[in-house]
This record gives structure tokens, C-alpha cells and sequence, in this order.
């Protein structure tokens, strides 16, 4: 099928935005290699933020023809990862006819709000208007899954198929525009702290230059650099410094509470969780910001208003072989001690493994020292 060859390309598939404000991540693992085929949403690689790993999920169907880091190296947000040969959706259309797919009609209403319309391909008053044409937008399912994994509203793109119906391609070419403005939109501030760094650095060699050479057994020096874990420890911990410090040391009769968890491991173990004293004074912490709800707000600085957050999101700090890591068991405030166990015996497994994700990481309230068992 000539046309089909034809219609080959290849396309560039960049790091998009993981959130949190992350700009570059570590390539952990690669699972694919140089002239693999994959799919949509299989897996490409797992990168580690200075916050939590991700896995990078393709967004094409096609043959990986470049991969541009190896493991162990930073890749930037925006910056290509893979080259992937990819085969036009219209010489797929093509070749597929006359199936005629089950096409979704997407109609915009005054408020810019989408409905949507199934149909099967044999009316051809169902092409009519595309994405432009009479407030209504014509594309398949697997171009709505796209747009709608990334939230990307169809009304805003211009479609390049028969009729105007929207393909994939316009889909990823929106997404690429939009990476790429906010790349460039960080990227004079970028230039100019770099400017200026090669600046007072050319200065400081120009001096260091005129003094005289002293021997030094490098030997006895060992440098290597911040994983992306140690980078996130050092910005939170230079972060807290700003937060007023003080002490305070109280001594609590825990004798009822050691007889009673006899007890609660009878019920813990029926359902295979271990309990520990953790989730009771995890649960306790909870009870205590009930009454004392200002230690679990925040200082809105902008607005000067002090926010009192309604859930309980409690956070233990916990030593992983990624280093010292502080995942949080959100709602605290409507959980029973067991449900705290089961929750931190989970979190627990997945920091051995190394698999904290994002949302353990983020949205903590409070937080608290793990004593252990």
C-alpha cells in the first residue's frame, strides 16, 4: 500500500508536564528499546522526580526509532524523549474502509459546555461541520480519550480530516504547541540566571588563576551528585527554616494503650494488617486538631487570611532506600485505627519499594515523626 508508506512520519515525543512545578527528572528504567513497536498508554519509561517516580506512558502507536538519555540522566520538561515512526490516521482510514468506525459527535452549547453523540459511520450527515462548522465536533473515541486524558478542550482545535474531523495528530500537535509555550515562557529567566552565573564564574576563574597552585590529594575526597530525592530534601529542609522553631516535651501514661493493643491485633490480624502504636498516635494527633484547629491551617500571605483545612491529612516520615521521605494518610479525621493501619501498612510497602507516587507525597497538613515499633 503505497499510500500507506506514504503517510509515515516521525514524530519526536516529549516530556510533558508532570506537575508540582517540576522542570527536570532522572530516567530511572527504560522498557522499550530502539525498534520496538509499541501502543498507546504502554509503558516507555519511569523517571524520579525530586519528589516521587512516574512512568511515561506512550501517546502513539509506532515503531521507537531514537531514544535520546540513557539511565542515570536528567531530562528536561518540554525536551524530546523518543522518536517514534508513526503511520497517519488517514491512511488508516483508508485502509479500513468500508468498516466505517464508530465516530463520537461532540456538540459545543452556548456555554461551552460538550455533549456527545454516537454514531456509526454509514450517515453521512454525521461529517457535516467538523470541529469548526456549526458548533459541532466530529472525531473517534480513541482522539476523545486522548483529549480528555490531558484535558484538552476539542473546541479549540482546528480539525485536519475529511469534513474537519479532528485526528490524533491534531490532538498531539495542540498538545506539543502548548509544552512548548510554557517551555519557552521559562526559558528567558533560564537564559538569563545562566548568563549570569557563566559571568561570576568566568570572574572567579580569572582570580582563582593569579594564585599559586597548591597540591591536594584528591584522593581522599569522594564527589558525586544529588540524586533527585537529595535535591527535593535540601530545597524542603532550607524551605522549613523560614517556619519559627520551638520545643516542647511532655510525658504520656501509655499503659491502657499497651494493654489494649493485645486486642486490636486480634481483630488486625483476621484481616492480615500489622498494627503498631503508629495509628494510634496518628489518631490521636487527629482527635487533638480537632480542638486545636489552628495547627492544622495554613497562612494564605498573598490574601493575609489563615485557611483552616477541613481533612486531616497526616504525614510520617519514613527511611526508604531512596532516603528520608514523608508520604501522608489523607483524612485521618474520618478514618477508625484500623483503617490507619491498613493505610500506613501500604505506604510502608510501597517506600521499600521505592514506589511512592505523587499523590502519597502531596497534600500533607501535618506531619510526624515515625518512632517506630
Amino acid at each position: 500500500n503505497l499510500s500507506g508508506i506514504s503517510n509515515n512520519r516521525i514524530v519526536s515525543f516529549n516530556l510533558s508536564d508532570i506537575g508540582e512545578g517540576i522542570s527536570e527528572v532522572i530516567i530511572k528504567e527504560w522498557f522499550v528499546n530502539i525498534g520496538d513497536h509499541v501502543q498507546q498508554f504502554d509503558n516507555i519509561c519511569e523517571v524520579q522526580s525530586d519528589k516521587a517516580s512516574v512512568t511515561i506512558t506512550s501517546r502513539y502507536d509506532g515503531e521507537i526509532k531514537k531514544i535520546y538519555y540513557n539511565v542515570d540522566d536528567t531530562a528536561k520538561v518540554g525536551q524530546p524523549l523518543i522518536d517514534i515512526l508513526i503511520e497517519s490516521d488517514d491512511s488508516s482510514t483508508a485502509e479500513s474502509e468500508p468498516e466505517k468506525p464508530k465516530i463520537i459527535v461532540m456538540s459545543v452549547d452556548d456555554d461551552g459546555k460538550q455533549s456527545e453523540n454516537s454514531s456509526s459511520n454509514d450517515n453521512s450527515q454525521d461529517y457535516l461541520g467538523g470541529g469548526g462548522n456549526g458548533g459541532k465536533i466530529i472525531t473517534t473515541p480513541a482522539v476523545r480519550r486522548i483529549a480528555m486524558e490531558h484535558k484538552v478542550n476539542l473546541n479549540n482545535i482546528n480539525g485536519t480530516g475529511k469534513d474537519g474531523r479532528i485526528l490524533k495528530e491534531d490532538v498531539l500537535e495542540y498538545l506539543e504547541r502548548i509544552s512548548q509555550q510554557k517551555q519557552q515562557e521559562s526559558q528567558p529567566a533560564m537564559d538569563e540566571n545562566v548568563s549570569s552565573a557563566k559571568t561570576d564564574q568566568t570572574t572567579k576563574t580569572a582570580k582563582m588563576e593569579k594564585l599559586p597552585k597548591i597540591p591536594i590529594d584528591q584522593q581522599q575526597n569522594r564527589i558525586e551528585p544529588f540524586s533527585s530525592i537529595t535535591k527535593g530534601m535540601v530545597k524542603t529542609m532550607t524551605k522549613s527554616l523560614n517556619v519559627p522553631h520551638f520545643g516542647l516535651s511532655e510525658e504520656i501514661d501509655l499503659t491502657r494503650l499497651v494493654e489494649l493493643r493485645p486486642e486490636m491485633r486480634k481483630i488486625s490480624e483476621d484481616k492480615n494488617v500489622q498494627i503498631s502504636f503508629m495509628p494510634f498516635f496518628i489518631k490521636s494527633a487527629s482527635l487533638a486538631l480537632n480542638e486545636y484547629p489552628i495547627l492544622n491551617s495554613k497562612i494564605d500571605l498573598l490574601n493575609e487570611k489563615i485557611i483552616y483545612q477541613y481533612s486531616h491529612n497526616i504525614g510520617v516520615a519514613m527511611d526508604t532506600k531512596q532516603g528520608l521521605l514523608v508520604p501522608n494518610i489523607k483524612n485521618v479525621n474520618q478514618m477508625t485505627i484500623l483503617d490507619i493501619a491498613m493505610e500506613l501498612n501500604r505506604l510502608q510497602q510501597l517506600g521499600q519499594k521505592g514506589q511512592l507516587g505523587m499523590d502519597d507525597l502531596s497534600g500533607g497538613t501535618f506531619t510526624l515523626s515515625n518512632i517506630g515499633s
